[in-house]
């Protein structure tokens, strides 16, 4: 399905970003596995996309609110890979606390990597994509940027402004045969929800469980074969925002 492709994931050395790198290498596609900080856990995951299934996969990291960092990381990845198909912006962190009480540099922080980070690969991106009049964008973003969350100002404004990225992206794009769409996680079995495995909106989920990494994994890997399909945000929550 997607062999010969190059897809750059952010926040691929671990939980959803892992999962997303290691189901479009099984796919066919090349990886660039884009990580903040720990080098072993990205090795990790390339060397399991290469072993398993045959395709080349690189790290690199990068601190993706930094623009000229994300720019020379871009040239790096196109002087490896010859070129980019396709672009997952998965990079994200939390910084929770009540809003009367939060520190400007905690709200600076999650809007820079996980709003402004998926501005910059997508800007460093635009011009491959225009070159081979092709290109798929998918951002992930959450349900608290469509529900809002209290003690969660900061990373719910970070998720809604990449619902309003990705809407502006896609109709900038979309004459252009390139698509943009968003995935909206809700309750996600990750390193970063450990402290949620108690929270009481768990009991609020219809299905009844958190999901799992491989469920957004899943989730991307259609948003990149529905060719009609741009502007779009997928809830993969098990039904607690509908």
């Amino acid at each position: 399905m997607l062999k010969g492709k190059v897809a750059v994931v952010t926040g691929a050395s671990r939980g959803i970003g892992a999962a997303i790198a290691c189901k479009l290498s099984s796919l066919g596609a090349n990886i660039a596995v884009i990580y903040a900080g720990n080098n072993l856990a990205a090795e990790k995951v390339c060397q399991k996309c290469v072993e398993n299934y045959g395709v080349k996969a690189k790290p690199y990291q990068c601190d993706v609110s930094d623009f000229e960092a994300v720019k020379q990381t871009m040239a790096d990845i196109k002087a490896d890979f010859g070129t980019v198909h396709i672009l997952v912006n998965n990079a994200g962190i939390t910084r929770d606390g009540l809003c009367a009480m939060m520190k400007e540099k905690d709200f600076a922080a999650v809007i820079d990597t996980n709003l402004k980070g998926a501005f910059n690969f997508t800007r460093n991106c635009i011009g491959l994509f225009l070159r081979n009049r092709e290109g798929c964008i998918i951002n992930i973003s959450s349900v608290v940027g469509l529900t809002g969350n209290a003690g969660q100002c900061n990373y719910a404004a970070s998720k809604a402004g990449l619902i309003g990225l990705t809407k502006s992206v896609a109709k900038e794009l979309a004459p252009r045969g390139i698509r943009c769409n968003a995935i909206a996680p809700g309750f996600i079995r990750t390193d970063m929800t450990e402290s949620q495995e108690e929270n009481p909106l768990l009991a609020a989920v219809p299905l009844g469980r958190m999901g799992e990494p491989s469920d957004i994994a899943e989730a991307v890997a259609y948003l990149i074969s529905a060719n009609y399909v741009t502007g779009e945000v997928l809830r993969v929550d098990g039904g607690i925002a509908m």
